[in-house]
């Protein structure tokens, strides 16, 4: 017991950084990595994102308890979650808010019975191309515009949804990824208590094609700016 006494006291100065450390990742900002494809072309797999987890609460660290309430998700932004329906942690796009009535008819989107507009887009460098070619288009609805990923040849079952008016309390949620997806189209609505944050920045990402070695053109990119900055 001494032994453990005097070597928590010699370390106490690096336990205190280590704790700190922990709770401003859990109640403030942390990173996430993206092991799957469901918002490409915007997130990468092996992309490292940022996660604001300020942005819409303050919270108490290492919980789901809003301390303070700062925000809510608006449409457009890319939010990251853990999900209780999907057993993990999700990053997807806010499609819906409360009230409105959301439906897809041949993956055109419907947002309070108007339709989003699109204009074609030339994305490459997509790796999931090679075995699934595929189509990019620019998704505007309102005031948002984002690339969005429509397989060529295997389109989703979900590409005709709703019409579904999104609850109190809650958010429908879609990947970029139209075609390839686990989203609100299958896992219902999202709770806004499950929304622990942001994302609008990639801070590095890791190609797993190239034996994880960084994509040096994708180092602190903006992501509302990915069309722009990556595919090259």
């Amino acid at each position: 017991m001494r032994r453990l006494m005097s070597f928590l006291s010699q370390n106490k100065g690096t336990f205190v950084f280590l704790l700190g450390m922990l709770m401003f990742r859990s109640a403030l900002a942390d990173w996430s990595d993206v092991p799957t494809g469901s918002m490409q072309p915007t997130i990468q797999i092996g992309d490292r994102i940022v996660v604001d987890k300020a942005a819409y609460d303050i919270r108490v660290p290492f919980t789901h308890l809003s301390l303070v309430h700062l925000a809510d998700p608006q449409r457009g932004d890319i939010v990251v979650l853990d999900s209780h329906a999907a057993g993990e942690r999700l990053v997807k796009r806010v499609i819906g808010l409360p009230g409105d009535e959301i439906a897809m008819r041949g993956n055109v989107l419907f947002v309070n019975g108007v339709a989003a507009r699109y204009a074609p887009a030339t994305v490459t460098g997509i790796h999931d191309d090679l075995r699934d070619p595929a189509r990019y288009e620019v998704e505007r609805v309102g005031d948002t515009a984002h690339l969005i990923r429509l397989s060529l040849y295997r389109p989703s079952e979900a590409r005709d949804f709703g019409p579904v008016i999104v609850p109190p309390g809650h958010y429908l949620l879609l990947g970029d990824n139209r075609d390839n997806s686990m989203d609100s189209r299958y896992l219902g609505f999202f709770p806004r208590q499950e929304i622990v944050g942001r994302s609008r920045y990639v801070a590095l990402s890791l190609d797993p094609s190239q034996h994880y070695l960084p994509r040096k053109h994708r180092l602190a990119v903006p992501l509302d700016r990915v069309a722009d900055a990556a595919w090259k």
